[in-house]
């Protein structure tokens, strides 16, 4: 079973949410995109839309497959996020429901076995893209972003480009650049560097960053994190003036150099 935050962990990430309002994708009239989230673990369920939310996406939840379509026809989402493992029918029943009143959706599936037969299932289904639990938030916000960009449902804003100082990190295209001068950071490292960039001058715990990097309920050690935040140092702040810091006991931030 998926391990769930407890309510503190949660209050925590409603905390940890960004200042900053962005909104990426839009609809073509200019509204919201919109997801659907069908889970029946409800922790997971608000977590996850309290993360969709922050990408200025309208969400609403479903905790079961009926409720799922029900759902479904009234709000006309552009996306939906479903679990495989529903208390009243299998996900990929709901699917094909799904598919009868929006062909072309896309959906991404959550599922807790990683078995290759599982995942073919899923896609041979209908399934568009699949996610394995537990899994990192970013990743999921990132596999709907993409499917969304194909299906057309919405177009981007120029609102993905995150500047910090001569720091610069564009979130569809994935490119990193200081002072004009190319920057190559592995999936992990963008990962942190985003949401530094998200928060500057803010400092964020070993914790939160676990949550938000990793995943909500890693179970690794911090030191994971100072090992990253110095392969971001000998990338992004080499030869230049410091913007990423420590604050001992506390921390780490990131604020344009001196």
């Amino acid at each position: 079973m998926t391990a769930i935050p407890s309510q503190q962990r949660l209050d925590q990430q409603r905390l940890d949410q960004p200042r900053l309002e962005r909104h990426e994708l839009r609809r073509a009239d200019g509204s919201p995109v919109r997801v659907l989230v069908v889970d029946d673990e409800a922790a997971l369920s608000e977590l996850l839309s309290m993360a969709l939310r922050y990408e200025g996406w309208e969400v609403r939840s479903a905790g079961d497959g009926a409720g799922a379509v029900r759902c479904a026809r009234a709000f006309r989402p552009d996306a939906v996020v479903l679990d495989v493992m529903l208390p009243d029918m299998d996900g990929l029943a709901v699917l094909g429901r799904l598919r009868r009143e929006l062909p072309e959706v896309p959906v991404l599936f959550l599922t807790a076995r990683d078995a290759v037969e599982d995942r073919i299932a899923g896609l041979t289904a209908g399934g568009d893209d699949y996610v394995t639990k537990p899994f990192s938030l970013e990743e999921v916000v990132a596999r709907l972003r993409g499917l969304i960009r194909r299906s057309g449902a919405a177009t981007v804003s120029s609102e993905s480009l995150l500047t910090v100082g001569d720091l610069t990190l564009d979130e569809d295209s994935h490119e990193v650049a200081r002072g004009g001068e190319s920057i190559h950071l592995t999936a992990t490292e963008f990962e942190l560097l985003r949401y530094l960039m998200r928060n500057p001058r803010r400092v964020l715990s070993k914790a939160q960053i676990l949550d938000r990097v990793w995943s909500y309920d890693f179970g690794g050690q911090a030191n994971v994190v100072e090992l990253y935040v110095s392969y971001l140092r000998k990338k992004v702040d080499a030869g230049r003036s410091p913007m990423i810091h420590t604050r001992r006991g506390a921390g780490y931030l990131i604020k344009p150099g001196e």
